[in-house]
């Protein structure tokens, strides 16, 4: 399930950690970069390489809003709507990016170019409204510039 090159890296890693609990998010995180979400087969595949239940390993798949149980699209709209960006007017860029993108939240599109999640406080919130795409952060949006920001994304 993990390339030879992560496999070492994990290894490597072993040398710093003092517990197999303490390679769950790292080991998880490359399963994730290889296969784009960590499935189940994937969370008893870690937690048999490091020794850990199942259970321990389920619990922090599903805590963790940056690990994904199943596919997502290949942009990842991750949409702030913590108080500062509800206060000034998320909810209205959650109603425009629905209607733009075709999907409700927490939707992947049809032809996984898009997915659309609302995630807790991501610390811009002196330009709220804000998303993030991957690590790009887009703030003080309006629906204008959320037109030209999906328009440049759809080119990519």
């Amino acid at each position: 399930m993990l390339s030879e090159r992560n496999l070492k890296k994990l290894d490597e890693m072993k040398k710093y950690y003092q517990t197999s609990q303490s390679l769950v998010l790292p080991a998880l995180w490359m399963v994730q970069e290889e296969h784009g979400h960590i499935s189940e087969d994937a969370m008893k595949y870690v937690a048999k390489l490091l020794g850990v239940p199942f259970g321990h390993i389920l619990g922090v798949v599903t805590f963790y809003t940056m690990l994904h149980r199943k596919p997502i699209g290949r942009h990842h709209v991750e949409v702030c709507t913590n108080v500062s960006c509800m206060l000034r007017g998320a909810d209205k860029i959650v109603e425009h990016l629905e209607k733009r993108l075709g999907i409700k939240m927490g939707e992947t599109s049809r032809d996984r170019k898009w997915t659309l999640s609302e995630v807790e406080c991501m610390g811009s919130c002196g330009t709220a409204p804000m998303f993030a795409v991957g690590e790009e952060y887009y703030e003080n949006l309006t629906p204008e510039k959320i037109d030209k920001l999906i328009a440049d994304l759809e080119r990519k």
